[in-house]
């Protein structure tokens, strides 16, 4: 198996987690993000009425501890990754549902009977999914509580120098993929293959030219590693 160059496009610190697992797979990991998180300043935390927390990201865990002490509410994690982020913070009841915005909807749904009150989804500005309108439609008290926001990151000129020796680049969202297709306008790269964590996360890849585009039978990112070598 040859050693191949892996473009990880996340923000730090999950870009770190990636890498490594890229390198013990036998390959090259290569770090620019595509995105910057951006902190919301003078947010307050209101958790009156609040029975559990659902975190789709690891970064909306940690802009989460930052922002308050609470670390006895229950917890719902969209993924393994998210719920080590919880438990990690300080919280014991954590439930993972190992999959996407869905499955977590569902997740939460076939708990409806244990929740007395609302359940608060701290996160992005945009999210990549409506989990408030999913939980809602299951009849379940839900509200959003933005406490960061995402933008594009440029890259260096010695990034974008190293790009032609790329051969895959992973994309780990939507957005990342919608700041992919921007910057290839300006430099194309026809001979990488793009991996994607889910269908979604590769639709903005539509009219973008690539050697592949690829996504994830499952929205976990082992199974996201596993078509580098496909």
């Amino acid at each position: 198996m040859s050693t191949r160059k892996i473009w990880i496009t996340r923000a730090q610190p999950a870009a770190e987690t990636t890498a490594a697992r890229v390198r013990a797979l036998g390959h090259e990991p290569f770090i620019a993000p595509l995105l910057r998180v951006e902190p919301v300043e003078g947010v307050e935390v209101d958790l009156r009425g609040v029975c559990a927390l659902a975190f789709t990201s690891a970064n909306g865990v940690r802009a989460f501890i930052e922002a308050t002490p609470e670390r006895s509410l229950r917890v719902f994690a969209v993924g393994a990754a998210t719920a080590q982020a919880v438990r990690a913070a300080g919280f014991k009841n954590v439930l993972s549902a190992d999959g996407d915005v869905e499955a977590l909807a569902e997740g939460i749904a076939a708990r409806k009977r244990d929740l007395k009150g609302c359940v608060l989804h701290p996160g992005a500005a945009e999210p990549a999914g409506d989990l408030v309108g999913a939980l809602q439609a299951h009849g379940i008290e839900a509200r959003r509580l933005v406490l960061y926001d995402t933008g594009p990151a440029e890259l260096t000129a010695e990034e974008l120098a190293s790009l032609p020796e790329i051969d895959a680049v992973l994309l780990h969202s939507p957005k990342a993929a919608q700041a992919l297709a921007a910057m290839l306008k300006a430099s194309p790269q026809p001979r990488m293959r793009a991996l994607c964590l889910s269908k979604a996360v590769m639709k903005p890849l539509a009219r973008t030219k690539m050697a592949a585009k690829m996504f994830a039978p499952f929205p976990l990112e082992a199974a996201l590693l596993n078509l580098i070598d496909r």
